[in-house]
């Protein structure tokens, strides 16, 4: 995997990975270069408002509209996500990541932005890499790569999305969408 490129791919993480912060979560990958890993957990909706902390972005955000947990690393950073209008033309603030759906600055001004999205989402905090940690981490067998479609990060139902995400894929894959979270409880 360290050859191909992982920006705008989907990490899933697999029954095995156990770690609170990652455990059946689903990350879109932001970015993947020499000096690391960058991503967005995408099935970690808040109870926190988008409203109560980014008032004037509120009017874009889709349902649910509040703050997702992006990831562990750096909590008070704020990542927002943008789905294109087809054949639309976002302003200077979106940054593609991978077909409609791109990053964007959020110091832009949202009025601007709007003539060329249909949704944002946002995230609090991100999940990086070092450079090779996520390669190893996929050799051992903790995540699924596996392709993305647009509306991945959008989703209204995000709980649903680690196994939605399973289930498209068929075979095995569908069969560990229905994995139990607790395997005692088999």
């Amino acid at each position: 995997m360290a050859d191909r490129q992982l920006t705008g791919r989907l990490l899933v993480a697999t029954p095995d990975l156990k770690d609170p912060h990652f455990e059946r979560t689903v990350v879109l990958l932001v970015a993947h270069e020499p000096g690391g890993t960058l991503g967005v957990v995408l099935n970690r909706a808040t109870e926190v408002p988008v409203a109560d902390v980014l008032d004037k972005w509120a009017p874009l955000v889709g349902d649910p509209a509040v703050l997702f947990e992006g990831g562990p690393v750096q909590p008070d950073a704020a990542i927002c996500l943008a789905l294109a209008n087809p054949g639309g033309s976002p302003s200077d603030g979106w940054t593609r990541i991978d077909g409609p759906v791109g990053t964007v600055d959020l110091s832009c001004d949202p009025e601007e932005l709007a003539r060329g999205v249909r949704q944002l989402r946002v995230f609090s905090g991100y999940a990086g890499w070092e450079p090779g940690q996520l390669e190893r981490e996929i050799g051992e067998g903790s995540w699924f790569v596996l392709d993305t479609l647009p509306g991945d990060a959008f989703v209204d139902a995000p709980d649903d999305l680690w196994s939605m995400v399973l289930r498209r894929q068929g075979g095995i894959m569908a069969a560990v969408s229905v994995y139990p979270s607790d395997p005692t409880l088999n």
